[in-house]
């Protein structure tokens, strides 16, 4: 079995597209009709953000947080214990591409860390175009890059137990795992070639992430 966990912390704006692009990427015919389970690990939601997912033939778990690295370890301990063999993460604000799944198993590897794209820039106003040359020039949207993305990632659930999981962190979590999966000297394939687009937006629900870091990069190209 094939386990897709995603961390939510009110996110009622933007999680009904990325549950209907998991549930497109769970049917793709290259996976062989393998099941996929998907959990939605609910983060202290106060808004419409659990009715939302609780719409959709997906397991729900709830925590009291404010911790994605927290919630990303309470959905994978669910999916360990249901029997998947590969874990893959992404984010309730991010759109995973169809092939999303069978892109990241084709490759082999024991981790794949895949990259990013934005769905729009228009949530900076006028400080849109400096923040998208900003991404479009320093970012590596290519095969061998060395980003590290919760939004993008798969790893075996063999080298998930052997790093020891995610850290309760609020920010960090995914670099924290693949550096230790690093160290352990894993076959970690650094592809573009499972695909998803992520929200835009300025400010995330952490203090700091890829939001904080499209923001930061946009004030310093205009200065």
């Amino acid at each position: 079995m094939i386990g897709i966990c995603i961390p939510a912390h009110n996110e009622e704006a933007l999680i009904e597209s990325c549950l209907e692009s998991v549930a497109i990427a769970s049917l793709h015919p290259d996976l062989g009709g393998e099941e996929v389970e998907v959990v939605v690990v609910l983060d202290s939601c106060s808004d419409g953000t659990a009715a939302i997912a609780r719409q959709w033939p997906f397991t729900t778990l709830e925590v009291e947080a404010h911790n994605v690295g927290r919630a990303r370890a309470v959905g994978s301990r669910h999916l360990l214990q249901q029997q998947a063999r590969w874990l893959a993460f992404t984010d309730a604000d991010t759109c995973v591409s169809p092939n999303w799944l069978a892109a990241q198993l084709s490759l082999g590897a024991d981790v794949v860390c895949g990259t990013v794209g934005v769905d729009s820039w228009d949530a900076h106003g006028q400080q849109a175009q400096a923040a998208r040359q900003h991404f479009e020039t320093t970012y590596q949207d290519r095969d061998g890059h060395r980003h590290v993305h919760g939004a993008n990632l798969g790893l075996s659930a063999h080298c998930y137990q052997r790093a020891g999981g995610f850290d309760a962190i609020e920010c960090g979590e995914d670099q924290a795992l693949v550096d230790r999966l690093a160290a352990l000297g894993v076959q970690i394939a650094w592809s573009a070639l499972p695909r998803v687009l992520t929200s835009g937006r300025p400010y995330s629900r952490v203090a700091h992430g890829f939001a904080g870091a499209i923001r930061m990069s946009a004030a310093s190209e205009s200065c």
